[in-house]
């Protein structure tokens, strides 16, 4: 399946759109800090999904999963850290770290689908 047809690449599209709207109330001293290190964190997920898609083996494109999982993973502290200073409010903080959820739980399911596979390729 190409990554472009995937449930999983639409969410996480939404996803950077959203921490890109949710950036832009941020104040401007945070324009090389945390609006910086948010926005790249975002995009590195549909980015290294469409990589790992792109390369021929299951192996690789497990690697690259995890890399997306770990850019996930680095933005939801992020996201804690924007709550913290009320960057942003409750209702925010409430949908950013759902999505971040359901992001993580379809990486898992990616992954080990594509682990099972390759097991059974074998």
């Amino acid at each position: 399946m190409a990554f472009v047809d995937m449930e999983l690449y639409e969410v996480t599209l939404n996803f950077v759109e959203e921490i890109y709207r949710i950036t832009k109330n941020f104040p401007d001293e945070e324009k090389f800090g945390l609006i910086s290190q948010m926005r790249r964190a975002a995009v590195s997920i549909p980015s290294n999904i469409a990589e790992g898609n792109g390369r021929k083996y299951s192996k690789e494109y497990v690697h690259f999963l995890y890399n997306a999982r770990g850019s996930l993973m680095e933005i939801k502290i992020q996201i804690e850290i924007a709550k913290r200073l009320l960057y942003i409010d409750k209702e925010e903080y409430d949908n950013l770290t759902n999505l971040t959820e359901r992001i993580r739980l379809m990486l898992q399911k990616l992954i080990g689908s594509i682990q099972r596979k390759a097991s059974s390729d074998e």
